[in-house]
């Protein structure tokens, strides 16, 4: 697989009244690549994110990142050194994780999306555009991240085709507005790695999704890791699983381009 050097931006703009940074990775090359949104975990925008972007855009994809922190500072991040050697850290970063809501994460959506179109009519001017992918969007969610993937896909089925969670959280409660109550609606392809170990959001816990989800089979793919806990993505920690990382990793970029070649077909 060709791997592509990487180029980053940083976008200032504005989302429910207030500044927002969305972090902008793209491979170096004058041509349109399928878009992907990541949205962040509870330590928010910090290096492992960084390093996760350059990564997958280094496979030939735009990576736009909006920092669903915005509210409360510019990208604000909690690396595992922060949160084991700063005893206000972890308390902060439950913080502003308990201010999420679902509409806020919707709304910063809105915006980061302005700069997806925005970009891809420049690159539509590059060589090697392919205009079949004009509006076809995919999204990755970690941990309460995986929540905002759920609703986005139900809310924007056309646009948002395939997404992936890695260790989610929160896709059970008892609120209204609970994923697992509307999973078995769900419209688009869907890669799910859970950890077998997960001591934050346990298997157990996410039963009533997988539930629900488990008839969709032919669209929707749930991968439990032997040994994984929580944040099993992030070689800067503890929690670090390399199978279980690498597994999803593949699984995911798998499922993009099954859906971009069948998108291409069209």
């Amino acid at each position: 697989m060709t791997m592509f050097k990487v180029h980053e931006t940083i976008f200032n703009t504005t989302s429910d009244g207030k500044p927002m940074t969305v972090l902008h990775k793209k491979p170096l090359k004058k041509e349109k690549f399928p878009a992907v949104v990541i949205f962040h975990d509870a330590p928010g925008i910090r290096e492992a994110i960084h390093a996760f972007s350059q990564r997958l855009a280094g496979h030939g994809y735009d990576v736009f990142v909006p920092d669903l922190y915005h509210r409360h500072g510019r990208l604000i991040g909690f690396s595992s050194h922060d949160l084991a050697t700063d005893p206000s850290a972890k308390p902060r970063m439950y913080e502003l994780l308990a201010a999420l809501t679902d509409d806020g994460i919707q709304q910063d959506l809105d915006v980061t999306l302005k700069l997806v179109d925005k970009h891809n009519l420049a690159a539509q001017k590059g060589e090697g555009n392919n205009s079949k992918q004009s509006n076809q969007v995919y999204c990755i969610g970690f941990c309460v991240g995986a929540r905002a993937v759920f609703h986005t896909m139900m809310q924007r089925p056309e646009q948002f085709v395939a997404g992936a969670m890695w260790h989610p959280s929160f896709l059970v409660d008892d609120t209204p507005n609970s994923p697992h109550l509307t999973a078995s609606e769900f419209p688009g392809s869907l890669y799910i790695g859970f950890g077998e170990a997960d001591e934050t959001m346990s298997v157990a816990s996410m039963q009533p999704f997988i539930d629900a989800v488990a008839p969709l089979s032919d669209r929707v793919t749930i991968d439990i890791h032997p040994e994984a806990d929580h944040a099993y993505t992030w070689p800067d920690t503890s929690n670090y699983n390399e199978a279980a990382a690498q597994k999803s990793w593949e699984q995911t970029l798998q499922l993009f381009e099954q859906t971009t070649a069948a998108a291409n077909r069209l």
